[in-house]
């Protein structure tokens, strides 16, 4: 059950939701039900009880994956991973926003792991190019039919608004460059010796306050299109 998959590739080191088998490596395992309580659930400002607690922490072989549990299930109180509930603030913050390809590919290869909002996304996005189909992804992020079909179609429009303008920014090359950039002192000389007293000036270029992309003869048919 801690990992189910019939495709031919690298176990993900990734645990599972179910999977719970740290417990069994953690250091603190052995301690007394009171003294674990003391230690990692200490009374506000025993800061003696939670250096100690750190201390143990500090040298356990899970240590991450008690950091991980505690983000994935939004644990607040007590110490996990040989954190506190105000260090993990800040993680538990943004975990909406995390992306970790390494949990994307998890999920891919049939493991059961959390995802935050933007991890979901990019696992909509990988299954629509691959084409899976709605019902492959409802049972690999364990959702309704309905949304997961929602979610493809949205990831349709996002890889289609992506492809409208792939390779249409040019490259570095292509882009004028500012004044004197990109060119020495002696350079610039030697241009201005080569000048003679008719010949006419070079216009500089006239920066746009559109960006570059937008003057493009695809975009402009795509707009004609739409109107």
């Amino acid at each position: 059950m801690r990992y189910i998959t019939t495709i031919d590739a690298t176990r993900p080191a990734l645990r599972g939701i179910a999977d719970h088998s740290w417990h069994a490596r953690a250091l603190c395992r052995d301690l007394a039900p009171q003294r674990a309580d003391e230690l990692f659930f200490p009374r506000p400002r025993n800061h003696k009880a939670i250096a100690q607690a750190k201390s143990l922490c500090g040298g356990c072989p899970v240590k991450k994956d008690c950091f991980n549990h505690a983000l994935d299930n939004g644990t607040k109180e007590g110490i996990w991973g040989g954190t506190t509930e105000a260090e993990r603030q800040a993680w538990q913050a943004k975990i909406s926003e995390r992306l970790d390809y390494a949990r994307v590919r998890a999920a891919f290869l049939g493991r059961d792991v959390h995802l935050s909002a933007a991890e979901r996304k990019a696992v909509t996005r990988h299954a629509h190019v691959r084409g899976w189909t709605p019902e492959r992804l409802a049972y690999t992020l364990q959702l309704d039919l309905d949304y997961a079909r929602d979610l493809m179609r949205e990831a349709a429009h996002a890889v289609e608004d992506r492809d409208r303008y792939w390779d249409l920014y040019g490259t570095t090359e292509d882009q004028p460059q500012d004044e004197g950039e990109g060119e020495s002192p002696d350079d610039a000389a030697a241009e201005t010796d080569d000048k003679q007293p008719g010949d006419k000036k070079d216009t500089p270029p006239v920066s746009s306050p559109v960006p570059g992309h937008i003057h493009t003869t695809a975009l402009i048919a795509a707009l004609g299109k739409a109107a």
